[in-house]
């Protein structure tokens, strides 16, 4: 899949996956700190501190969500969508400032995998190269990988059938209470929907997952 070239306001999907496709988290803080990442790195301000700031939000997200919602006032890009996988991630983002994936991507592919080698004393690249870009050519579209991205978490053999509470996708802001405030604009996708449970049911009979997207 080639980069295409990207404007403001256009909507992307966005993905990655581990060199030789290995895992890219160990446990459940290695997730919380690549969550971190794609929620606030949504901003063009430099996090000083970002270990400091990183034990806060880990230590209660909640309050770290509010007491720093000014970020949002400096966004290059707008998250709508997520899920992240052992060895991959998806994620569906608005971009708002031209050049602005770019900038939001490099950051969260450079500050991760240097936590992760510095973390596990680890060297070299832990991503499988440059992140993959699609831009969303309609809303059929959106709505689509929208579902795909949420029913990623059903190949797992202990999420088969409770995708909906996996905690490391953005299926359950859309359907059953917003973690993240105006961090995920989940509402570009439920908004179309006259109730999340209509939203529930979309994704659920979406044919989305019997096809597959190619992360080589």
């Amino acid at each position: 899949m080639k980069r295409e070239n990207v404007a403001p306001n256009e909507y992307l999907h966005i993905y990655n996956r581990g060199a030789l496709k290995q895992p890219i988290v160990f446990n459940d803080r290695d997730r919380i700190r690549f969550l971190f990442l794609i929620l606030f790195l949504q901003s063009s301000d430099t996090l000083k501190n970002i270990d400091r700031l990183f034990k806060e939000f880990a230590k209660n997200q909640a309050t770290f969500v509010v007491e720093h919602k000014d970020l949002l006032e400096r966004k290059n890009v707008e998250l709508i969508c997520f899920c992240l996988m052992p060895n991959h991630f998806h994620l569906l983002i608005r971009e708002l400032k031209e050049g602005g994936t770019a900038k939001y991507m490099q950051r969260i592919q450079n500050s991760y995998t240097k936590y992760i080698n510095k973390k596990y004393s680890k060297s070299g690249h832990l991503l499988q190269g440059a992140y993959k870009v699609v831009n969303v050519e309609d809303n059929d579209q959106l709505l689509y990988l929208s579902s795909y991205i949420h029913k990623n978490p059903t190949k797992l053999k202990e999420w088969k059938n409770k995708g909906l509470l996996f905690p490391w996708s953005s299926y359950q802001d859309c359907v059953l209470k917003n973690r993240w405030g105006n961090f995920i604009s989940s509402e570009i996708i439920t908004g179309q929907f006259s109730t999340k449970n209509s939203y529930e049911d979309f994704v659920k009979t979406s044919p989305a997952k019997e096809d597959k997207i190619n992360l080589d």
